[in-house]
């Protein structure tokens, strides 16, 4: 009897040991998948104000998963978490997706929260994909475009599948210059948030470069973001033909609004952020007719891959897909394209596969065709090359400019 319970007491103390290693081996990134499926996680604003870009980005990457799953080869279970476009709220999303078994990361959604997770995945070794965080303070290893000043070393597991922000501020003042949208120009920008900073100073290079006359740069901040009669008036009273917003949609539909109750009516030019403000609740549409910006993803375009995608998501979502869910879809097929590649399988650790997709994403042989387009690769910094389409709204809805 007692030898027998002493081999209880073993085949228990084994078992706990079994399941103390397997709880370990989740906490430090070493998990594998089960049942061969590929665990992929992301976290987003989900609720908010910057909820558009968040459900966007998860939802493109739904209807990603459940076509490739129908394939029926590499399988891929999806997990969104909540991050409210926080940082701090971003890590404790990520911590849980990591707890969940995540082996790859579709990165934050948007950039402040992203620059924070993509420290993290640097130090667990779990490869980073981000649909639209542009900021490049997220890759780390980016000379600032004033100083040349290298702030932060390289995260060689993290991509972006966006445009990278110092490439949105140069694209923007060469399509204004190139165009001749306006020879006075004002700018009004965000100075406590990465990607409007960044785009902002890559901006008033290239506008410098080109000649184009910045005759007003005006700032707001989170916490003063609903009054912008200031900037308004000096941008008007400097002859401001174009205000540049590199911003998100909100405040930039509040400046449209303000500028129309000031019975001034400049130009308006904005960049991807600005994607999604004809989806806003309670926006309306017609302060918006004529605005311009540079976007990679066009819902009006033709082919089946665009259009297949466009109907799918309005069927399933109730409305048209903006670059952001573009920008998830084409990150798990870039996913899948790359696992395919590299010979990845459920069964490897996240860090197994992020060491086998790194050289796969810039050995210079892996390119991909997607939504946002076609042949694009990634270069050693992280940073994607693609080229930008030019929009403008016109009765509330986007038309190409090209």
């Amino acid at each position: 009897m007692k030898k027998e319970f002493k081999r209880v007491q073993t085949l228990m103390a084994a078992a706990v040991l079994c399941v103390s290693a397997l709880t370990a081996c989740s906490q430090n990134g070493g998990s594998s998948g089960s049942s061969g499926v590929f665990k992929i996680g992301g976290t987003g604003p989900l609720t908010g104000g910057a909820a558009i870009y968040g459900n966007a980005a998860k939802n493109g990457a739904a209807i990603a998963v459940e076509e490739i799953n129908a394939l029926g080869g590499i399988q891929f279970e999806l997990q969104y978490q909540d991050d409210e476009h926080d940082a701090e709220k971003a890590i404790n999303a990520y911590n849980a997706l990591k707890d969940w078994g995540m082996q790859i990361f579709l990165g934050s959604v948007t950039s402040t929260p992203s620059v924070a997770t993509s420290a993290e995945s640097s130090n667990d070794r779990i490869f980073f994909l981000t649909p639209s965080a542009s900021s490049a303070e997220v890759l780390g290893g980016v000379a600032d475009p004033l100083t040349g000043i290298v702030n932060t070393p390289r995260k060689d597991n993290v991509f972006q599948m966006c445009f990278v922000d110092p490439n949105q501020g140069l694209a923007s003042a060469q399509y204004i210059f190139d165009k001749n949208l306006g020879s006075k120009i004002a700018v009004i920008y965000k100075n406590d948030d990465v990607y409007s900073m960044g785009i902002y100073n890559s901006f008033k290079i290239k506008a410098d470069e080109l000649g184009l006359e910045i005759v007003s740069a005006t700032t707001f901040t989170e916490s003063s973001q609903n009054d912008f009669n200031v900037q308004l008036t000096e941008a008007k009273n400097a002859g401001a033909e174009l205000i540049f917003l590199p911003m998100y949609y909100t405040p930039a539909s509040l400046i449209m609004a303000q500028a129309k109750s000031m019975s001034y009516a400049p130009k308006f030019f904005g960049v991807d952020g600005m994607d999604g403000i004809l989806t806003m609740d309670g926006f309306d549409k017609s302060l918006a007719e004529g605005v311009m910006l540079l976007t990679p993803f066009n819902a009006d375009a033709t082919d089946k891959l665009t259009a297949d995608f466009v109907k799918k998501y309005s069927d399933q979502f109730g409305e048209v897909p903006n670059q952001f869910a573009a920008d998830g879809y084409d990150c798990v097929y870039a996913y899948y394209n790359a696992l395919t590649a590299a010979g990845c399988t459920p069964d490897m650790t996240a860090s197994e596969i992020c060491e086998k997709l790194i050289p796969t994403f810039t050995g210079g042989n892996f390119k991909f065709d997607g939504l946002t387009g076609n042949g694009m690769q990634w270069d050693d910094t992280g940073a994607v090359t693609k080229s930008p389409k030019g929009m403008i709204i016109q009765s509330g809805a986007y038309a190409g400019m090209d």
